[in-house]
């Protein structure tokens, strides 16, 4: 039964696109059509919030929930994408973990490129932080970029002074701005959703005439990983971005990090979005839960203040 779903999620990943590239608006509204169709568990609750100064939904569980706090950081290559399209993931997440989460609506870009999505993330772990939740109780869970961003966040955290998290997550992670990983060239053709090309065309947005050889934009190559918390990084041999994950899981474990290289053999990118649809995205997110629950220890855990304004959106 996996080989048929596996076939029917790579058929419609392949469903024809227009030729050449995209606007961003065609991109973003592309994207969030597809993330519409993911399955959201119903046992969670949502409502949007503030945290630091940027907006993010909380999503919690609906019984029983847990100490500890996952800090989400969705994907769509720095360009597109919202809490909303990662709510698959972040609310899989929250029910299998019992933890709460905040899911970050970092900046975008072309409006706003590199470094404004890790100034965000940043400033939102901070706001965590200064509300007395101990780091100990947090975790940094994304998916694609935000997988990325789970790692230059922790590279900023620690190079600003701040304690590091208990753990990182990463879904299909982008690590590699500099694009140099065998897999970009033998993975062409076999990965249903991106190409040489159209990884170059959003990540040029993102980059903005900065420098990719630089640890915050290519932290697979080029990132000090000592002191770092335990990671798990998930991919699936299916993508152009496979030895992001398999080079950083060889710099960490370099540098002495606790690290699980998790890969999913004829799986695409993000493969955990199709949980209830895909049994290796369902089996995935279980090793993912069980990960972040032997690491986060909620040590006197505080409830982050609510803003002022908060609203119910689901």
């Amino acid at each position: 039964m996996s080989k048929e779903q596996r076939a029917q999620v790579d058929t419609m990943l392949r469903q024809p696109r227009p030729e050449g590239p995209r606007s961003v608006e065609a991109i973003r509204s592309g994207f969030k059509a597809l993330m519409s169709r993911m399955i959201v568990p119903g046992d969670i609750r949502v409502r949007q919030t503030t945290l630091g100064d940027r907006p993010a939904l909380h999503v919690e569980p609906d019984n029983g929930r847990r100490g500890g706090t996952i800090l989400y950081f969705h994907g769509g290559g720095w360009v597109f994408g919202s809490p909303d399209t990662a709510l698959s993931l972040t609310g899989n997440m929250v029910a299998k973990t019992g933890f709460a989460a905040y899911s970050v609506d970092y900046r975008l870009a072309p409006e706003h490129p590199f470094p404004a999505a890790i100034e965000d993330t940043l400033g939102a772990y901070r706001a965590l932080l200064d509300s007395g939740t101990d780091p100990s109780a947090i975790a940094f869970v994304g998916d694609s970029a935000g997988g990325g961003l789970t790692v230059t966040t922790c590279l900023a955290a620690r190079d600003a002074g701040l304690p590091l998290p208990a753990a990182i997550v990463a879904f299909s992670p982008g690590l590699d701005a500099t694009r140099t990983g065998e897999s970009m060239d033998t993975k062409e053709g076999i990965d249903p959703i991106f190409t040489r090309e159209t990884v170059g065309h959003t990540g040029a947005m993102y980059l903005a005439g900065a420098d990719p050889h630089q640890p915050l934009l290519s932290p697979a190559v080029l990132a000090d990983l000592t002191g770092f918390p335990p990671m798990l990084l998930q991919v699936g041999t299916n993508e152009i971005l496979l030895d992001d994950s398999t080079r950083l899981a060889a710099r960490a474990r370099a540098a002495g990090v606790d690290v699980i290289l998790d890969v999913t053999a004829d799986v695409p990118h993000v493969f955990q979005s199709f949980a209830g649809v895909l049994d290796e995205a369902d089996e995935a997110l279980d090793r993912a839960a069980f990960f972040l629950g032997q690491r986060i220890r909620a040590r006197g855990t505080a409830h982050p203040s609510a803003p002022a304004a908060t609203t119910p959106s689901r």
